[in-house]
């Protein structure tokens, strides 16, 4: 310090003030990362398509082991299955031909879109009256 001529309180002061500034510099990179969180969180439950499903509706079932075996050409929805009970948090209970009922993750599965005559044979096979 002798050196460079300088005075101890003046030191103490630039170090306080460098301090200050990188405290300052940490709050900024922080509360910009909130927004970008934000925003993109905004972004991407704009792009989420909200499913309601209801208890009778067709659906049709993810098969997440079947990556594993997969062919090229085979599909990994399988069904129609019928949904039988929605419990909270996203659950529900469904209903394959032979009558056999089974919870899944609500995530899993998607409204069946077959033609018009393969859901009237798929609602005859669960007896499931038409409007």
């Amino acid at each position: 310090m002798k050196k460079l001529k300088m005075d101890w309180n003046e030191a103490a002061k630039q170090r306080l003030n460098g301090l200050n500034e990188l405290d300052e510099f940490h709050l900024k990179a922080y509360e910009s990362s909130a927004l970008y969180k934000e925003k993109m969180k905004k972004y991407h439950d704009q792009k989420i398509e909200k499913r309601d499903l209801l208890v009778g509706d067709l659906v049709l079932l993810f098969n997440s082991r079947l990556r594993l075996f997969s062919g090229k050409l085979k599909s990994k929805w399988t069904g129609a299955y019928l949904i039988t009970q929605l419990f909270p948090h996203g659950a529900v209970e469904l209903e394959n031909k032979e009558g056999v009922r089974f919870k899944v993750n609500g995530q899993q599965i998607k409204i069946y879109l077959g033609h018009a005559e393969t859901a009237k044979e798929v609602s005859k096979a669960y007896h499931i009256d038409e409007v």
